[in-house]
């Protein structure tokens, strides 16, 4: 599997007409990945909830703490703005439709492309996985907090998950239990079915020193073959994996934050060091 991580080309303004561009593509097997912190965007929150449309106000509304609803609307208007550059339509002329378990996706109207995305957030990230005619998953997770793996192991890893997670090393343990976990939800996202998919019914690799693999799906063999497993590079303290239907013949690790000024937890640095990857300007926003 070939992974590459570029450079993302430059923003470009956009108006609010209809049509305009699409600056960036997929080919069909790449995959994009889009990481954001929110803290760098909080400023564009009162621009982004303007490209909202009322049912989503309405939902970023019944959140009970205003962080939660300011972190709301800025995930979904920056989907809006990101989506926008692969399909040439202005951010706030996008409609999303759901599946019955509650998975977005692109009114048929926009579906030319055939874009398929998901997303994931946690304390303060957000991740945005893009591809071409292919269903796709991703799942963040925020690892440094105290939470009882051994027992969420054993009640919603399958029991071959649950019995090598025990053999371990102590020291291993959560690695392999946030390895295990976002594997297993980038899976489930990937399907968009929701929690009528048992997370017991299906194997994940889950070791340190194993690739991120799908082994099996309770009831169908040839299942695991239909997907591709993989771990994202992600912030100290965070995993990141995603799933997609066929093989990555690519991926292409992006962020939009602004930069940091010189704070000791600069993304850019991390980005720069770890990836080579420039940062987006954040004007477009």
């Amino acid at each position: 599997m070939a992974r590459h991580f570029g450079n993302a080309p430059p923003a470009l303004a956009m108006d609010a007409r209809i049509g305009l561009f699409k600056d960036i593509s997929l080919a069909r097997g790449e995959l994009h990945a889009w990481f954001v912190r929110l803290e760098d965007v909080r400023r564009h929150v009162d621009s982004l909830v303007k490209i909202l449309t009322p049912n989503e106000i309405a939902r970023a509304d019944r959140f009970f703490f205003e962080n939660d609803r300011i972190e709301y609307i800025l995930a979904r208007g920056l989907l809006r703005h990101i989506v926008s550059r692969y399909v040439g339509f202005a951010p706030d002329q996008l409609r999303f439709g759901y599946n019955s378990h509650g998975k977005p996706a692109l009114e048929d109207e926009w579906r030319g492309d055939q874009l398929e995305f998901n997303l994931s957030h946690a304390r303060g990230w957000v991740v945005y996985a893009l591809t071409k005619a292919r269903c796709v998953g991703v799942d963040l997770e925020y690892t440094d907090r105290s939470i009882e793996i051994d027992q969420i192991a054993e009640r919603f890893f399958s029991p071959y998950e649950a019995s090598l997670f025990q053999q371990l090393p102590g020291q291993e343990k959560k690695r392999a239990f946030f390895s295990c976990w976002t594997r297993k939800e980038a899976y489930v996202k990937a399907r968009g079915e929701g929690l009528s998919l048992d997370l017991r019914s299906f194997d994940v690799t889950l070791a340190p020193d194993q690739p991120a693999l799908l082994l099996r799906v309770a009831g169908d063999p040839s299942e695991a073959r239909r997907w591709s497993l993989t771990d994202l590079p992600a912030p100290a303290g965070y995993a990141a994996a995603l799933a997609m239907e066929g093989r990555i013949d690519e991926i292409q690790l992006w962020q939009w934050p602004e930069r940091s000024h010189g704070r000791a937890d600069d993304t850019s640095t991390w980005f720069n060091q770890r990836l080579s990857c420039e940062e987006i300007p954040d004007e477009a926003l």
